[in-house]
């Protein structure tokens, strides 16, 4: 029994694997990726940390071997795949805080990372520590987006458990609170804020337009979770 869940374990890796590499080229330019980071997200959320890490890896050398892609398909995808997988089970379950790990492992760690080998092994000129931050950090944010969405909808339906017990997985039942929902969807604000302050800095922007534009970001995202977190108080107090 065991040996055959193994054997299906391997052949949804090697599906992800497939699908992430088919799809990577959809809304891809140099720096920014977003399906690679919603195929880490479902890796991460169906598998586990390990398997997600092995996932990314194996994409990101078939992309760099068969489609020419620099080693930004490395960088830019391992870091966070495996903190992906850490902070959903470390939040037992909180399918924000799996996107969470892809943001802050990919657009920051893994965006850090980039630098040195984009210019040292790569020979790429005129880059900074900081240079692939916001176009990381924003396909993160668009990949992440729709990962968070497509595994709601499985977790509402009941099949994104199903899946986890079928695959040996550990299974949370979609232990998502409403402190933590709310507290991630203003970390959100944060990036934002921080990833339009650091695009001003490296383009040196003098446009306070852009000044405004970071801070109504966090401002809307702070908005956000309050208003979540109020309505689903109030949604829980009906309830009951």
């Amino acid at each position: 029994m065991n040996h055959s869940k193994s054997i299906l374990k391997m052949a949804v890796l090697a599906m992800l694997v497939a699908l992430g590499v088919v799809i990577s080229p959809i809304l891809r330019f140099e720096g920014m990726c977003p399906m690679a980071h919603f195929i880490n997200i479902v890796c991460s959320v169906l598998l586990g940390p390990w398997y997600s890490l092995l996932s990314a890896t194996l994409i990101g050398i078939i992309r760099m071997v068969l489609m020419g892609i620099p080693p930004l398909a490395l960088t830019g995808a391992v870091f966070g795949a495996f903190l992906s997988g850490v902070f959903y089970r470390a939040s037992k379950g909180n399918i924000l805080f799996a996107v969470l790990g892809e943001i802050i492992g990919t657009g920051l760690i893994g965006a850090i990372v980039s630098y040195p080998v984009m210019t040292y092994l790569w020979g790429r000129d005129g880059l900074s520590w900081l240079f692939y931050v916001p176009s990381f950090t924003c396909g993160t944010l668009i990949g992440g987006s729709i990962a968070f969405v497509f595994l709601k909808k499985l977790s509402k339906a009941g099949v994104l458990a199903d899946f986890q017990n079928r695959l040996m997985s550990k299974s949370y039942n979609d232990n998502s609170g409403i402190v933590g929902n709310a507290a991630s969807i203003a970390a959100l604000g944060v990036i934002c804020f921080l990833v339009i302050e650091i695009l001003t800095d490296i383009f040196e922007i003098q446009s306070p337009v852009w000044s405004y534009l970071s801070w109504g970001a966090l401002v809307f995202f702070i908005a956000a979770a309050l208003l979540y977190f109020i309505t689903k108080k109030a949604k829980k107090a009906v309830e009951k």
